[in-house]
């Protein structure tokens, strides 16, 4: 959902910011309604060598776990150009070959969306450019391996792992693992 125009921000956060409007309700009555808004954030399937590359990850504020590559978009900066730019920073990989594979509206209090890509043919060309409070180790997973880090307590991303519940709830995730490599 997206804020609507007539909300007046009321909070300027570092990462949220909150906003409030009057909304008309059934009974004719209003009430005061909120959400939050964040910039977008992106995630990367990394496909390396037959392959996926995704992080070991250490960070301050909770215990290590596997993620995609990927993070949160700069001001005025698209989807795409966010995928890039964090899959460089975090592992040092590059790719020409990009596909959205799909967006998520992870709550209808947030507006906020997060865009994962796939990235094929992903090649190393500069060392890690980490944050100050990450700290990344690359994994190079077979399909299989893949799927059972997503499915694990250890894997950090929920939409993620609730599509691959569903597909292997529906006997897809073969057409999943086509996707990813192109088979």
């Amino acid at each position: 959902m997206k804020i609507p125009q007539n909300a007046k921000k009321v909070f300027d956060g570092i990462i949220f910011d909150v906003y409030q409007w009057e909304q008309e309700m059934f009974d004719g009555t209003t009430s005061t309604f909120e959400m939050l808004k964040r910039p977008s954030t992106v995630e990367v399937i990394a496909v390396k060598d037959g392959k996926i590359a995704m992080s070991y990850q250490s960070q301050p504020t909770k215990p290590d776990f596997y993620s995609l590559f990927g993070g949160r978009a700069e001001e005025d900066e698209d989807s795409l150009t966010t995928a890039k730019r964090e899959l460089l920073e975090e592992s040092g990989l590059t790719s020409d070959n990009w596909e959205l594979y799909r967006e998520y509206q992870p709550s209808h209090k947030i507006d906020w969306t997060i865009y994962t890509y796939i990235a094929r043919d992903c090649k190393k060309v500069s060392g890690q450019k980490l944050d100050s409070g990450e700290k990344i180790e690359i994994k190079e997973l077979a399909f299989d391996e893949f799927i059972k880090i997503i499915e694990s307590d250890n894997y950090w991303g929920n939409e993620l792992v609730l599509d691959v519940l569903r597909m292997k709830q529906n006997g897809k995730l073969e057409e999943f693992e086509r996707k990813i490599f192109k088979k």
